[in-house]
């Protein structure tokens, strides 16, 4: 399948036409924004030519508004699992590139995925994002089939279970997606890098990721398959960020016309430093971060009701930043490396190197003194609440009601059972004050949640 549904000429011409827009329509672009109804390419180009201080608050801040409209207040967090670093391509940014000498190889035995699965539970995880390098051991695609099932099938602890795993893995054929989606998962999360198509060859010298085309129709097999939960994403660094932004509103588009529904998330990684990759540390494009906090602000307004993912890549500042400029789910306590929850190898084996090393009971510590619900929900995946039900609910402001009582639900289990002693004091607190904050029939229903929680039921949710 070509992907002709990215047209770089148009993005060029639209990126040259609104080069200098008059404040009159960057405030326009910002009244356009708060009708929630998202943004064209002409808005986005407007907006990323924004450099005044003045006008760059208000971007902000109308970002903030939208955010906190659709959102609330809540933070879904997970944990990365990656299971394997074989790889078979060669993508010059990135450590687990075939032929870099300097990483340890690793593939991790269903054993051993299984007891770092357990390690996560004991830290209070309830998702996981399994991730391998594009290649298998011997077993094939199934290595990732029986992956999940062993993450699945693993229970510790007072709550202690994995509820929902999504998957970053390579691109897959569309029978391969039928047998992922059999096997349960929530997201299929996959990245385009970049959507430059001389920028994307110039980086990716060999093995199937040097397949424009084959990566970024990914989706479309997966959607056909019958994944209507699916995430994208650009690895910023490598080409113009504007262009980048553009292109992905063009591919959100295209799925939007052809299945009804565009990704339920989209992934803002920056490149960061990685082992054996001179380009990791001198990016072709640099992001700064005032540039990366305009990039966040803009997609909240450009997709409103997509979540907006970032990793352990950034660093704790940057991350509080950006919670109130569209962010609604975050990574913590992450490790990058095969066997990294239960091994101290992290520097030899992983893909990159990280921004935030906390644990996961200080990021929801500092969460919750910021005034965010830290989200373990997975209702929706198993209610069946995701594709297009999801935005039914989410564009008339209805899944606030399912999404905003889980959250405490999830986080009550959290405190009652691994938070430390300090953070569960500035969590009760949170839940306290969040509970006399909400409406009469919400509040209702969040405290009998929280009763069951109290009394030691577990996994409750609407």
């Amino acid at each position: 399948m070509e992907a002709g549904f990215i047209r770089e000429p148009e993005i060029w011409k639209t990126l040259e036409e609104s080069k200098r827009p008059s404040r009159e329509a960057i405030k326009e672009t910002f009244s356009k924004a708060l009708d929630l109804k998202g943004l064209d390419y002409k808005d986005i180009a407007i907006l990323s030519s924004i450099s005044d201080p003045e006008l760059l608050a208000e971007l902000f801040n109308t970002a903030k508004k939208a955010k906190e409209t659709i959102y609330g207040k809540r933070l879904v967090l997970f944990a990365p699992l990656y299971i394997s670093n074989l790889c078979t391509n060669e993508c010059l940014y990135c450590a687990f590139r075939a032929k870099n000498t300097e990483l340890k190889r690793r593939v991790l035995t269903q054993e051993e995925i299984a007891h770092e699965t357990r390690q996560l539970i004991d830290q209070g995880h309830k998702r996981i994002l399994l991730v391998a390098g594009e290649s298998y051991p011997k077993q094939g695609f199934k290595y990732v089939l029986d992956s999940i099932a062993t993450i699945y099938a693993q229970k510790s602890g007072k709550s202690g279970e994995i509820r929902r795993v999504n998957v970053n893995v390579a691109p897959l054929m569309l029978e391969e997606f039928r047998d992922l989606k059999a096997a349960k998962i929530g997201t299929y999360q996959l990245f385009q890098e970049t959507y430059n198509h001389e920028t994307y060859h110039a980086v990716h010298l060999a093995g199937k990721k040097s397949d424009y085309d084959w990566r970024v129709t990914a989706m479309d097999r997966a959607m056909e398959a019958g994944i209507d939960d699916v995430g994208i994403g650009v690895l910023f660094g490598l080409s113009d960020w504007r262009f980048e932004l553009m292109a992905t509103l063009q591919h959100i588009r295209h799925l939007e016309m052809k299945f009804g529904v565009g990704p339920h998330t989209i992934s803002v990684p920056r490149l960061e430093p990685a082992s054996g990759s001179d380009m990791s540390s001198h990016p072709p494009k640099p992001v700064s971060d005032i540039d990366f906090r305009k990039i966040v602000a803009i997609l909240r307004l450009a997709i409103p009701y997509t979540g907006i993912i970032m990793s352990t890549r950034e660093t704790p500042n940057i991350r509080r930043e950006a919670f109130a400029l569209g962010v609604s789910q975050i990574s913590a306590g992450s490790r990058t490396n095969p066997g990294g929850y239960c091994e101290d190898e992290e520097f030899d084996s992983s893909q990159f190197s990280l921004g935030d090393h906390r644990s996961l009971d200080e990021v929801v510590r500092d969460i919750a003194m910021l005034g965010y619900i830290p989200s373990f929900c997975t209702g929706c995946y198993r209610l069946g609440r995701t594709g297009q039900d999801f935005m039914d609910l989410a564009k008339p402001g209805e899944i606030k009601k399912h999404c905003d009582p889980n959250a405490l639900s999830t986080f009550t289990e959290y405190l009652e059972d691994y938070a430390s002693n300090e953070t569960r004091e500035v969590g009760e607190k949170l839940v306290k004050e969040t509970l006399e904050g909400m409406g009469e029939r919400e509040k209702i229903v969040s405290q009998s949640l929280i009763e069951k929680v109290k009394t030691g039921k577990r996994d409750c949710y609407i």
